[in-house]
């Protein structure tokens, strides 16, 4: 019985360690991405918005620079996202305040973005789902609001 619980705790970390393997590390987004509009999804104004992003990541933090134009109107922003999951104090594109908190699930990054809602007493959360393509040359985006239709964002690097 001895013998044959060696092999069987030895055949378990093979396949846990492989399946580790497998996972591989988590994507690395950093670099300098330009909004593509032709490829997003329920865009609405965003549509007209040109944008660049420059990503810089750590195995504890990402942060992203964000620079847009919005008929002549250029603004920068930056967000910051703990990547072990502890909750982040950002502002969305509108000036908003929200509390973000980054995790990972398996290849994607899921940000939930909560911040006040217009009635006194209410939250609204928002679902933020970052991916990078298998040849690391595209970064998309999928925001997600109840009530509404996800907004895709299709990002290529620069």
């Amino acid at each position: 019985m001895g013998r044959m619980f060696v092999r069987l705790a030895a055949l378990g970390a093979g396949l846990v360690l492989g399946a580790v393997a497998l996972a591989g590390p988590n994507p690395d987004f950093s670099g300098t991405w330009v909004l593509n509009n032709q490829k997003g999804r329920n865009l609405g104004m965003v549509a007209a918005v040109k944008e660049t992003v420059v990503v810089a990541q750590t195995a504890a933090r990402l942060t992203i620079d964000f620079t847009s134009t919005f008929m002549d109107d250029t603004t920068q922003r930056q967000v910051s996202y703990d990547l072990a999951g502890q909750p982040v104090p950002n502002e969305n594109a509108m000036g908003e305040r929200a509390e973000t908190v980054a995790r990972w699930d398996g290849p994607r990054l899921v940000v939930t973005w909560t911040s006040e809602g217009a009635v006194a007493g209410t939250k609204v959360v928002k679902t933020e789902t970052r991916t990078l393509s298998a040849d690391g040359r595209t970064m998309t985006v999928v925001n997600e609001r109840p009530n509404k239709e996800p907004m895709e964002l299709v990002y290529e690097k620069k």
